[in-house]
């Protein structure tokens, strides 16, 4: 039904209006009885069940960032069987983003470009949802992804990351440093390691006792990403995620003029699954097994899940074949790893 459904109405429509038009959707299934009814069918399996970041998960499978920018559709999401929501990029100032057009599908490569550039209502804003999230009913584990406000000098944006961690860490179950869009100017320079340490530090000493994880860019060489992950552990951090959207337009299947079109911006879905386990094992081999590791980047069918669990992840994330497969999407990974009988901590 729903592939009947993409191609011949939701491929046509604006791609940000489509979700957009989503969200709407999902926010209705977070409410009751709608959300009892989710539930019904999308309930992970107890056998799924892991324990992480000292955090318990119905599943290993969660939303990434980018898909919940606002705090708007956690409880839908949950009833839909994620096993966590990591809402934002949430920035200290709020932002409008990058002009429109600014999202892009390739349908043949399953992918997608995007330029959203951080479009949030700011910390404040998101804290307030928090607040109310924790007042209300269920609503699973919920991370929290901050980035640099834009209109902020990288020069100052340690102050920055700290104000929004200072409002955020304590409504968040963890919180998550994105230093790794490429949609904002000067963001992906803050991975050098003698620039991310100290704001790092900074931020860790605002989260308090909220674990506090960094997420990175596919496209760093190997040696710089040895050298975070190396880094994380060091200063005590809880994990790392890898890995964000990639610059690359390597290997698209796509008419080139399409991609040329879409222009700027971080690719994600199918083509980034091959470079996004190459960081993932690089990261394994490097930190202690104790160490949280998040793996996004590619992730399809429930065999792919599966792949970065048995490469050492602990828990995956998806976003962007959410808009391929549908809304049963998250069911459908579920099922498959617990016909498998191997997703166990």
């Amino acid at each position: 039904m729903y592939p009947f459904l993409f191609r011949t109405v939701l491929s046509r429509m604006d791609p940000e209006f489509a979700h957009h038009s989503a969200m709407l959707v999902i926010r209705v299934l977070g409410v009751r009885p709608f959300s009892w009814a989710a539930r019904a069918i999308a309930k992970p399996d107890p056998s799924l069940r892991r324990r992480v970041l000292g955090l318990d998960f119905d599943s290993p499978f969660g939303v990434a960032a980018g898909f919940d920018k606002n705090v708007l559709g956690v409880r839908g999401l949950s009833a839909l069987g994620f096993g966590h929501v990591e809402v934002g990029t949430v920035t200290a100032i709020p932002q409008d983003g990058n002009p429109k057009p600014r999202l892009f599908r390739l349908i043949p490569d399953r992918a997608v470009v995007n330029r959203m550039g951080f479009n949030n209502r700011g910390a404040e804003a998101a804290a307030a949802r928090l607040r109310r999230l924790r007042r209300g009913g269920r609503h699973g584990v919920i991370g929290v992804n901050i980035g640099k406000s834009r209109v902020v000098d990288v020069a100052d944006a340690t102050g920055d990351y700290v104000r929004s961690a200072t409002l955020l860490a304590p409504l968040a179950d963890y919180l998550a440093v994105n230093v790794s869009s490429p949609n904002t100017p000067g963001l992906r320079g803050l991975q050098a390691v003698e620039t991310l340490r100290p704001l790092l530090a900074a931020v860790q000493d605002a989260a308090g006792t909220t674990p506090l994880l960094v997420k990175i860019a596919p496209d760093l060489p190997d040696d710089e990403i040895a050298a975070i992950a190396t880094m994380a552990v060091d200063l005590g951090l809880s994990g790392i995620i890898v890995t964000n959207t990639t610059i690359s337009r390597e290997g698209l299947t796509t008419d080139p003029a399409v991609v040329a079109a879409a222009g700027e911006g971080g690719l994600s879905g199918a083509p980034l699954k091959q470079r996004a386990l190459d960081v993932l094992r690089q990261v394994r081999r490097v930190v202690p097994s104790p160490f949280t590791v998040i793996a996004v980047g590619g992730v399809e069918t429930a065999a792919d899940v599966q792949e970065r669990l048995d490469a050492g992840a602990d828990l995956v994330q998806g976003y962007t074949a959410f808009l391929y497969r549908g809304p049963l999407w998250a069911r459908q990974i579920n099922r498959g790893l617990t016909s498998s009988g191997t997703a166990r901590a």
